[in-house]
């Protein structure tokens, strides 16, 4: 199994990012998807999980403004984060949730 995690990069508050998780080996639409993030100093927290009929979960602080998606096609899970803060700043994981499988992280920093 591999996730190859993308699309972070330098934004200004306010703005957005989309991150692109692409899986092999596993298919995303059969398996609980989750982005987790982890900011410097801090412990890694779960963002968003897209569960396999469709359901999502967010954490309270992105509520709003991320939005967790699936292409079964492209075998691919998204996270469109927009309005974003400062202090969403940090390494961005996909994860098969219970499993052992884990992105590389790909890293969002929101400064001016």
């Amino acid at each position: 199994v591999q996730l190859q995690a993308s699309g972070g990069g330098l934004v200004e508050p306010g703005g957005s990012l989309r991150l692109s998780c692409a899986a092999s080996g596993m298919i995303v639409s059969a398996n609980n998807m989750g982005w987790y993030r982890q900011a410097p100093g801090k412990q890694r927290e779960v963002v968003a999980v897209l569960g396999t009929g469709g359901t999502t979960n967010y954490a309270d602080s992105v509520k709003g403004r991320f939005t967790i998606t699936r292409d079964n096609a492209k075998n691919t899970v998204y996270l469109q984060m927009n309005s974003l803060k400062p202090e969403d700043t940090a390494v961005y994981f996909c994860h098969v949730v219970t499993s052992a499988y884990w992105g590389q992280g790909t890293l969002v920093t929101v400064s001016s």
